[in-house]
């Protein structure tokens, strides 16, 4: 080979090889769901209400059949295809959650106790319960749990038989309405959430896709000092 054609190949494969790295940065490093700011123009310690909704699927994403979380934006009141969201350091969070997707049976029935909020209590639709029994009744959806600070809520889930809403955001259709609140931490930083259910279908034991990807079933509350 040539002096210039080893050059030239030499050129390509160095051209290659940053076009990967600046894919990767974009994509893995700069990418990811959008941040919902419930701290903007919130000092620390006041409350903030947090409006989620979880969904049979998304419709909104490249994977539209993978169940989801969505966000209520508190600057437009528009539902937003994100997990992760932003709260003031040791705020009280009011939490609204919509579950409109259908039951799964948790693994392990100490996913469905209510840890971690005030009073170590949620309500669905407005009824006060500590724990949820998903082998009693195909009741549980999905968790929202945070586990550094021991926070754990099972989310109601409509009835066995209800026709659950087909387009996502959901709207309309049958689903419940789960309120909790906690307080977020005094000290600053990331705090990792997700759900408990293994809710990944066509993956291994449940555990893969939207379990594992932040934007569908995991997300970050972010507590700003």
């Amino acid at each position: 080979m040539s002096l210039r054609a080893r050059v030239a190949t030499l050129l390509v494969a160095t051209a290659a090889v940053v076009a990967l790295g600046i894919f990767v940065v974009v994509h893995f490093l700069l990418g990811g769901p959008p941040v919902e700011d419930y701290a903007a123009g919130v000092t620390a310690g006041q409350t903030v209400h947090v409006v989620m909704q979880e969904d049979p699927q998304n419709g909104v994403t490249s994977h539209p059949d993978w169940v989801s979380y969505f966000i209520k934006s508190p600057a437009t009141g528009a539902w937003v295809h994100t997990t992760v969201f932003q709260v003031p350091a040791g705020s009280r969070v009011d939490m609204t959650v919509l579950g409109y997707d259908g039951c799964t049976p948790l693994r392990n029935p100490v996913w469905g106790q209510v840890t971690g909020t005030i009073g170590n209590v949620a309500y669905v639709n407005g009824k006060r319960v500590s724990a949820l029994n998903s082998w009693s009744g195909c009741n549980v959806a999905h968790t929202f749990s945070i586990p550094q600070i021991g926070l754990n809520v099972p989310m109601a889930s409509p009835p066995l038989t209800a026709n659950l809403c087909g387009t996502s955001p959901c709207t309309s259709g049958p689903h419940q309405v789960i309120t909790f609140s906690f307080m977020a931490p005094r000290q600053s930083g990331s705090y990792f959430w997700q759900c408990r259910i293994p809710c990944g279908g066509g993956y291994l034991d449940g555990f893969g896709g939207p379990m594992q990807t932040l934007g569908f079933m995991t997300g970050t509350m972010e507590v700003a000092g």
